[in-house]
This record gives structure tokens, C-alpha cells and sequence, in this order.
């Protein structure tokens, strides 16, 4: 009797936890994640229980950082098997990848993950709520440190730094931060006008995709103005 209650117990924390982190996300895509409080989330899952999210998350930068893992790991599977695919082509090649391939394992990977959640729900809310941590330096410091974790971005960050070899590091530290605004908010403004249905620049996730990944290679090679002398680089 007690090894079946076990399993049901485990199963029904599992179904409590995840209904908190859809609630959660959208509503922070929705309403700003300053806007919303454990209550509401509570509420919006379906839980009596206003203490539901903190005994089972914590705090809400641990409920946000729950929300990031559990979209990055899907994430990561699929840069994963793009930095395979661009690493085999190159070695059959005998050359090595271009930058515009590093900004393909950067762009697509998400895209991708973007159009699974919208076939599987008819919408998706992950871009929105992403959009909606970059404002706050702790929010977008969480998010970067759980990207850092990941192998495959710091294998693409390191391809990405061989073709820049002739651009100043401080000057590639701010396009990295400027590609990385433009990925989230593009990203953001195609979920919004999907769930509105509003007219879009380029139809589907892969249109966007195809827009960035011009964006950020132009970006990431354009010429770098020469600074005032005197002024520190």
C-alpha cells in the first residue's frame, strides 16, 4: 500500500508542478513578471493553496529560473545536433565553418523549439516571457548563466569568436549583447502577432529565423569606428 501511494503522490507533484510553471509563464508573458504575484500564479494553476508555488519552487527567481531550464533543455538538444551537423560538414569539407553557420546553431535552435510548442498548443508564450526578463539586470544575468551551462552555446561562442578574430573583444562583447536583444525581442514580436493575429514581416518561425540570421552575420561584420583618441577601448 504505501510503495503505490508513493508513486501516486510523485505524480501528482509532478502534475502540480508543472501546471504552476505554464501558469507562471504565461502570465509573466502576459503581464510582466513584476506584475504578477504567487497568489495569482497559484490561482491560475488551479491550486487552493496560495503557498503552492513557494513550496514548490521557492522564490519567484527560482520559478522563473525552473521556467528557463525546462524550455533550455529542449533547446539544447536541438543546438546539439545543429553544431553536429555544421562540425561533420566542415571536416567533409576540409574547411572550417563559417560565421554565418555559428549564426545558424545561435538562431535556429529556437526557432525550432518555437515552432514544436506552437504546433503542440496551437501558441506558444517562451519568446514573450523571455522578452519580458531582459529589462531587469538579475532576470537576464539568470538566464545568461543558465545559457553559459549549456556545452553546445559555448561551443558555438568559441566558433563564433574564430571568424571575429579581427574585431576588438570589448566591441564583440557588445554585438553578442545587441544579437542576443534581437534573437528575444524578434522572436517576442512574431509570438505576439501569432497569438493576435496580426499581420507578420515574414510568415512562421523559420521566415524570422532567416531575418536574423542576416541581421546578426551583417551585424557581427560590419566595421568597427575607430575610437576618440584618449578614449579607452
Amino acid at each position: 500500500m504505501v510503495t503505490a501511494t508513493r508513486p501516486l503522490r510523485s505524480v501528482r507533484a509532478q502534475n502540480t508542478q508543472e501546471a504552476i510553471l505554464t501558469a507562471a509563464e504565461r502570465l509573466f508573458a502576459e503581464n510582466g513578471v513584476f506584475a504578477v504575484s504567487n497568489r495569482q500564479v497559484s490561482d491560475q494553476a488551479g491550486q487552493g493553496n496560495n503557498a503552492a508555488v513557494g513550496y514548490h519552487f521557492g522564490t519567484k527567481a527560482d520559478l522563473i529560473r525552473a521556467i528557463v531550464r525546462k524550455h533550455n533543455e529542449q533547446v539544447e538538444r536541438l543546438c546539439e545536433q545543429m553544431v553536429a551537423q555544421v562540425l561533420e560538414k566542415a571536416e567533409a569539407s576540409g574547411t572550417a565553418p563559417e560565421l554565418r553557420d555559428w549564426v545558424q546553431c545561435l538562431v535556429r535552435p529556437l526557432a525550432a523549439h518555437l515552432t514544436a510548442l506552437t504546433e503542440a498548443d496551437g501558441t506558444s508564450t517562451y519568446a514573450r516571457f523571455s522578452a519580458q526578463l531582459m529589462p531587469d539586470p538579475a532576470h537576464r544575468d539568470l538566464v545568461s548563466e543558465e545559457s553559459l551551462s549549456s556545452p553546445s552555446v559555448l561551443r558555438i561562442i568559441q566558433g563564433l569568436n574564430s571568424r571575429l578574430a579581427d574585431v576588438p573583444v570589448d566591441v564583440r562583447i557588445e554585438r553578442n549583447a545587441m544579437a542576443r536583444h534581437l534573437i528575444v525581442h524578434m522572436f517576442a514580436e512574431q509570438e505576439r502577432a501569432l497569438a493576435q493575429g496580426d499581420p507578420m514581416a515574414r510568415p512562421g518561425w523559420d521566415g524570422t529565423a532567416d531575418g536574423l540570421v542576416d541581421a546578426i552575420t551583417g551585424l557581427l561584420l560590419a566595421p568597427v569606428t575607430p575610437r576618440a583618441q584618449g578614449e579607452s577601448r
